[in-house]
């Protein structure tokens, strides 16, 4: 059972902890996640050290002090809530709260290592295996997208809100080329935008409109994905796996399927292509 009493709605006391709860966590996560850029700021283009963990994907000494750092800072303001990181050792005792802080410290290692600039701060708060507050920061483009649970999605405070384009011709499409250069997009006649290191910001760029749709193979975790979830929901878009299905978090399997995100007009129309499109496999 939950260790964690439930939220109650009870006069206006309760109202005002159901009404604004979400959005008073989306505030404590843009405030960490700036302060998280600020840190991973000290190490960028100035060699940093680099690991290769055990699934081959590369870790700087900038993911161990932005994970350590939000680890004390988050979860000092959230005694209550449980922890999912990408660099931090995994365990079940979030499986039993309420609310779960899942954080990408880096989400692009590889860009941030190269001196890109796509890379992301990726923090989310998950409730009822569902995001309810983000915050997604892009230090070195001074890009602050933030969400909560029917609040809305913001860029640098300024609303957010999915173009809804019609049409699979001539959409600009992100993600692995081999889905996107052969079978069904190619013939509709999508436009291949390139490869975004960061899975999260490749998410987001469709609630501004510098791409239609976002794609990415399988085996995303939910660190990679939580935040960017509720900030395209909440801008009026669409993320959903190769069955189409909501995506669930805070799981014993962190791992999901080919995704798909973009405006709900071309979702209808990406939705049914999905399980023919040819995804690279992770080595």
């Amino acid at each position: 059972m939950p260790d964690d009493k439930p939220e109650q709605s009870v006069g206006l006391e309760g109202q005002c902890r159901s009404g604004h709860a979400y959005l008073e966590d989306q505030k404590l996560l843009e405030q960490a996640a700036r302060e998280a850029g600020n840190l991973a700021l000290q190490f960028f283009n100035r060699d940093p050290k680099v690991w290769t963990k055990g699934n081959h994907s590369p870790v700087t000494e900038a993911d161990i002090a932005v994970d350590r750092m939000l680890h004390e800072r988050l979860l000092k303001a959230r005694p209550d809530y449980g922890w999912l990181s990408e660099e931090s050792e995994d365990n079940d005792v979030r499986l039993n709260k309420q609310r779960v802080f899942v954080v990408d410290p880096i989400d692009g290692t590889k860009a941030f290592i190269d001196g890109g600039t796509e890379w992301t701060i990726s923090i989310a708060v998950v409730k009822d295996n569902r995001p309810v507050a983000a915050a997604l920061y892009a230090p070195v483009r001074g890009e602050m997208y933030v969400a909560s649970k029917s609040g809305g999605s913001m860029l640098n405070g300024a609303p957010l809100l999915c173009p809804n384009l019609a049409s699979l011709e001539e959409a600009r499409v992100a993600g692995p080329r081999q889905a996107i250069d052969k079978g069904p997009l190619a013939r509709a006649g999508v436009i291949g935008y390139g490869f975004v290191r960061s899975l999260a910001y490749r998410l987001v760029m469709i609630t501004t409109g510098s791409i239609d749709i976002a794609l990415a193979r399988q085996d995303a975790n939910d660190w990679d994905l939580a935040a960017a979830d509720l900030i395209v929901e909440e801008a009026g878009g669409l993320l959903r796996d190769k069955q189409n299905a909501v995506l669930s978090y805070n799981r014993v399997n962190t791992q999901h399927d080919c995704l798909y995100a973009s405006c709900k007009p071309l979702g209808a129309q990406i939705a049914p292509l999905m399980p023919v499109l040819k995804f690279p496999s992770r080595r």
